[in-house]
């Protein structure tokens, strides 16, 4: 099996510390804030970029237990630093947009000029003092403390006494925008044969077999499969459904009548557990009911008398919580109702989980290990595969892949992550170079290793997916709209969309396994894999958090990004409420609000408006009474950051936008869901100069719309035949209506 081992023992502290700050976000940041100021610091910014790399090289090999204490706290006030200047260049260039959106619109070619520049972050000449004001003084004393804090952390360097650094050909020159070089082969199981034909043998015995094997009293017996996390349980329980899936399609004798696969994790909700059960049965979305019973009733009709294989994936159980026993005899209680001859399949880290859900010894597989010749073909279909290189290239690059292979640990996860790295370089003085890297020696190491590898904004995206629970199905386009919204796309041409680039960052993910696809018949997602979560966990530090089911602890006062999985409004409102530096906020689960709705919104815009940093913000609200609407107070316009704003409502509920909101120049993203109505106070929408995407499910009467020349989506619109609209033709949208 392959050895369980931690993060921290196969990364260096220091280069989890500091991240992606680390990297030429730094002078990038430094280099706009002084031309703002109107400041020639090119000497100044060639010591700091001197003093960052020095940096960023001894964060690479310093070790964690001896120099952790003296280098976090310097690190920390450089982070805070960053994100301090991040904000205050935010708030001059609102200053910016508001001013000339006022100048503009006593001469309408201002206006239009100001539309074509408006995408760039730095005006042509800077705001003059009387028009930023405060927010420039503070940018100088922001800046001043960036200086320091780089400064500080090199001089406490020097006083450690430091051993030598990696010199500059330590690490391979990566082009930084080489996002799309290869795309990594589709997973493929490798040397699982006789565990896979074990297994389908184990479902398909018949009932006088296995009636030991089978939970006294139920129509089914449980097989399950068990090892640490990138061992490949996972997939092979993915190979074992595919095929019987096929059965089941191809009417073969003996086959399943219902094949669903569920994935579950550490923490789960019965209702969205009975929900994928559903649509995995039947192929349609489960109907929205009022109870957990209600809902397992629906099910139980769906699988009564039918012979039922139930795979459930990475479920996890704690002994010592006789509640984690009673939840998972909850969740599979439904398939009492099947018909005899049923199977229910489980992946999980541990065999205590296996057996509280009722499977015997014999049915609890450990996932076998893959031999060297086995695991060497996998490693190297993922490296090499069908890559066009000559033939005396090729043999010397499978010898070196020998050599990289017996550093993996015999990680299927490794394998994949660190050969799709790879396979974007099939040279042989790359291969020698990196055989020879440390950071190979684990399955961490090698995560490690691939991460350093893409850019360094693609990192700080990485590290953002955090914030989501461990296999909460990620949408690209959603991942996208929130990249950009952070500010963390940057591009490089006036032509490039930010969206586009956006896509490009996700799609180098998804190149080198960061991100795996999946397919539930309805809509295409992404999850990422628990090592990874692991990964991505420990370098965003404090800065991402989630408050899942049961939370009881502290939220960091320090966060920047937050997943609120289950909304509890008391709760809620105590631990969020002094977050000032908060930038995401997410609460994943639906608000209902069954009484005193005027005072319940009330209370909620006033926590909200309380968060002055927020730039992407999404709440889904169910209002019981029909036919409310929802006023949006005027405390939205001091959002003056926010860029996304999800604010989800059902079909049978309105909203009346403030004439505030049209102050939030920054506005990007504007979802109101399946709204029954959506309202706007002031005819000035065409002030949100930024807006690229109006999604809502109603009709849309939108004044000014033909302004706005940035959108790119717009759902519904409904063109009225006015002289406003004759005034101001609509002009073309860029990606769908």
């Amino acid at each position: 099996m392959v050895d369980p081992i931690t993060l921290s023992a196969a990364v260096g502290w220091g280069v989890t510390a500091v991240g992606w700050l680390a990297s030429p976000i730094i002078p990038r940041l430094l280099n706009k804030a002084f031309t703002l100021l109107e400041f020639d610091a090119t000497e100044k910014l060639e010591i700091l970029d001197i003093q960052v790399l020095h940096l960023q090289r001894v964060m690479e090999v310093v070790d964690e237990s001896t120099y952790r204490v003296h280098l976090e706290p310097p690190l920390d006030k450089l982070k805070s630093a960053i994100y301090e200047a991040e904000d205050i260049l935010d708030s001059i260039e609102y200053q910016r947009l508001k001013k000339q959106i006022e100048d503009g619109k006593s001469d309408g070619s201002k206006m239009d000029s100001l539309k074509k520049k408006v995408r760039f972050a730095m005006p042509s000449s800077p705001l003059k003092d009387k028009d930023s004001g405060l927010p420039k003084l503070e940018l100088e004393k922001s800046l001043k403390k960036i200086e320091i804090a780089i400064s500080g952390a090199c001089i406490v360097l020097e006083q450690l006494n430091l051993p030598g650094l990696i010199n500059d050909n330590g690490r391979p020159a990566v082009a930084t925008n080489a996002r799309s070089a290869g795309i990594s082969p589709p997973v493929r199981v490798i040397g699982r044969d006789k565990d896979r034909h074990m297994i389908i043998a184990m479902l398909h015995e018949k009932e006088n077999q296995c009636q030991a094997n089978t939970v006294s009293g139920t129509c089914y017996s449980v097989i399950g499969i068990h090892g640490i996390a990138g061992s490949g349980k996972s997939t092979l329980a993915r190979c074992i459904y595919d095929h019987e899936k096929k059965q089941k399609q191809e009417n073969k004798e003996g086959h399943f009548e219902i094949v669903i696969w569920v994935h579950v994790s550490q923490k789960f909700e019965l209702d969205s557990i009975f929900r994928d059960m559903f649509e995995g049965a039947t192929g349609k979305e489960c109907p929205k009911l009022n109870s957990l019973h209600a809902l397992k009733e629906r099910l139980e009709e769906v699988l009564l008398g039918k012979r039922i294989l139930l795979i459930l994936d990475d479920v996890w159980h704690n002994n010592r919580n006789s509640e984690d026993h009673e939840e998972l005899q909850k969740l599979i209680s439904p398939l009492n109702v099947g018909k005899a001859g049923s199977r229910i399949l489980v992946t999980s880290r541990t065999e205590d989980a296996l057996l509280a859900l009722g499977a015997v010894q014999e049915r609890c597989i450990p996932i076998s290990d893959l031999d060297d010749e086995m695991f060497l073909e996998m490693f190297m279909y993922y490296a090499l595969g069908d890559a066009r290189v000559g033939g005396h290239d090729r043999r010397k690059l499978e010898m070196i892949g020998e050599d990289i292979a017996k550093k993996l640990k015999r990680s299927p996860l490794a394998a994949r992550t660190v050969g799709a790295r790879l396979r974007k370089n099939p040279k042989v003085e790359i291969w020698m170079r990196e055989k020879d890297r440390d950071l190979l020696k684990e399955t961490m190491g090698a995560l490690w290793w691939s991460y350093q590898y893409l850019d360094e904004q693609v990192r700080r995206c990485f590290a953002y997916c955090s914030i989501f629970p461990r296999r909460h199905r990620l949408l690209r386009e959603e991942l996208v709209k929130l990249w950009v919204a952070e500010g963390f796309i940057k591009t490089s041409k006036p032509e490039e969309e930010m969206e586009d680039v956006a896509r490009e960052y996700f799609n180098e993910l998804l190149s080198a396994s960061f991100l795996q696809p999946g397919h539930d018949g309805m809509v295409d997602y992404f999850t990422i894999h628990d090592l990874l979560c692991d990964l991505a966990e420990e370098v965003s530090g404090r800065d991402c958090f989630r408050m899942e089911k049961g939370f009881t602890g502290e939220v960091p006062q320090d966060v920047r990004y937050l997943f609120v999985g289950t909304y509890d409004r008391e709760k809620l409102t105590k631990k969020i409420s002094g977050l000032q530096n908060l930038r995401t906020l997410i609460i994943n689960d639906v608000i209902r609000v069954e009484s005193n709705a005027c005072e319940f919104f009330a209370c909620m815009f006033t926590m909200l408006t309380g968060l002055r940093k927020l730039r992407a913000l999404n709440i889904k609200i169910q209002v019981i009474e029909p036919h409310y609407c929802i006023s949006v107070p005027d405390s939205i316009g001091q959002l003056k950051h926010l860029r996304c704003f999800v604010f989800m409502v059902g079909a049978v509920t309105g909203v009346t936008l403030p004439g505030a909101f049209t102050k939030l120049y920054h506005m990007q993203v504007a979802d109101f869901g399946y709204c029954m109505g959506l309202t706007f106070s002031s005819e000035d929408m065409m002030n949100l100069v930024n807006l690229r995407c109006v999604i809502s499910r109603t009709n849309l009467e939108f004044p000014n719309i033909g302004r706005l020349t940035w959108l790119q989506m717009l759902s519904l619109y409904a063109i009225r035949k006015e002289p406003l609209v004759e005034k101001s033709p609509l002009v073309p949208v860029r990606n769908s209506l």
